[in-house]
């Protein structure tokens, strides 16, 4: 699909809620300057997985094995999430893996609350258009990007929450 420069936030917000399927979504992201981690990418790093899952993981955001691959969880944690989603008895291409952010911040840094807020709409078109029956916010940063909760992932680790409708389920980054 061709891709669109989004330089501007409120244009970019109306340009990715037309967008009507994954593919024109992931376009919008491969294009995005929106905010300052695009000047320092190799690639954005949009999701991967089925379209039609019913389970969706989110991260943080791409760290360097995934900013040079363009791909989500390629690394030492991604190793560990694969062999998760195996012990539920799925395979990786069944699930859709992605992050709040879709760009890697310098040095692995967190994400500041800008970046999340300005992330943020990219996910939740995700989210729309996948429409699954489970989300798995793995870590600190997606809670935070998804719920815009602060609470310690110790506390909300394996309680049920709510994205929208959609059962969310807190726990640790496979990293951690």
């Amino acid at each position: 699909s061709k891709t669109v420069a989004l330089r501007d936030r409120a244009e970019g917000m109306k340009k990715i809620a037309a967008v009507e399927n994954l593919e024109q979504l992931h376009g919008l992201i491969q294009g995005c300057y929106m905010c300052q981690l695009a000047s320092g990418r190799t690639l954005a790093v949009p999701g991967e997985g089925n379209p039609h899952t019913e389970l969706v993981f989110v991260g943080e955001g791409p760290g360097y094995n995934e900013d040079v691959q363009g791909r989500p969880f390629v690394g030492r944690a991604g190793e560990l999430l694969t062999q998760m989603i195996e012990e539920l008895g799925l395979r990786r291409e069944d699930v859709f893996i992605t992050n709040v952010i879709k760009c890697r911040p310098p040095g692995n840094r967190d994400p500041s609350p800008d970046e999340i807020k300005t992330c943020s709409p990219f996910l939740k078109r995700q989210l729309e258009l996948i429409r699954p029956k489970v989300v798995c916010a793995l870590g600190r940063i997606a809670i935070l990007g998804l719920l815009n909760d602060t609470t310690p992932i110790t506390k909300l680790r394996g309680i049920w929450r709510q994205f929208q409708g959609i059962p969310l389920m807190p726990t640790f980054h496979p990293a951690y």
